[in-house]
């Protein structure tokens, strides 16, 4: 596992994110904004071309490419560790092509049947998401999600990829009720046995009443508890202040 929790911080190249979308579509602001954060203390930077909030409309491949692409190679070369969030192959294979480290898939490699191949053959490391598109009814969700986790984690050592390579995302606010996340982040330190990183996306997601931006009092909280738990990545939009708690909580 890491030495220390990792932050891994949001740039959206889309128009229709849910929480800030088209604030970095151009592909200047979309740079621009990943060196602020890679300043604020960001680790890490997941760098998206399509929208994965419920109800978005899918995103060509190509398209997504062409929107990712130069802002992948501009932080890369500029040194900043890049994650591309993406379900599709031809994006993956682009990615890393232009510098990308990390494959983020809120599919963990199931919507393009070609992605896992295109994964394997990009030596980059990985991020596997379990997410439903409608909302489940679980009895007990953390064994669900685990259980799917880890059949993900063995097709991927079966395909060749190492799982000192592989990290897992339990997928806060996919197709789970809200009993759902707050029983899965409750019980966050069960997801260890996978013996994988653990990163943990909360940031904007939850706050009753308050729009996505209103919400970092939350974000922070959940980010804070999160890392108690076990979380060794957090995904965060807000870096600087998301940095500032998980120091003063190190100490």
């Amino acid at each position: 596992m890491l030495d220390r929790p990792l932050i891994m911080g949001i740039v959206n190249v889309t128009p229709d994110s849910f929480s800030d979308g088209g604030e970095s579509y151009a592909h200047a602001d979309a740079i621009a904004r990943g060196l602020a954060l890679v300043r604020q203390g960001a680790d890490i930077i997941d760098v998206g071309g399509e929208s994965t909030r419920p109800g978005a409309t899918p995103v060509d491949p190509d398209e997504e490419a062409r929107r990712v692409g130069p802002v992948i190679n501009a932080l890369a070369e500029a040194g900043a560790v890049v994650s591309i969030d993406t379900r599709h192959a031809g994006v993956m294979k682009a990615a890393t092509n232009a510098g990308a480290h990390i494959i983020n898939d809120v599919s963990a490699l199931t919507d393009d049947p070609a992605s896992l191949d295109a994964a394997v053959a990009s030596g980059a490391d990985l991020v596997l998401m379990h997410r439903t598109i409608e909302i489940v009814p679980y009895d007990d969700v953390t064994t669900a999600v685990m259980d799917y986790l880890a059949a993900r984690i063995d097709a991927c050592e079966a395909a060749g990829v190492p799982r000192m390579r592989i990290a897992v995302d339990p997928g806060f606010g996919f197709g789970k009720r809200m009993r759902d996340n707050e029983r899965m982040l409750a019980e966050l330190t069960r997801f260890k046995v996978l013996g994988c990183p653990l990163l943990v996306g909360l940031s904007r997601k939850f706050g009753k009443g308050k729009g996505p931006k209103e919400r970092l009092a939350e974000s922070l909280a959940m980010a804070e508890d999160a890392v108690a738990r076990g979380a060794d990545i957090v995904r965060v939009h807000d870096v600087a202040e998301t940095r500032a708690v998980l120091q003063a909580f190190s100490r």
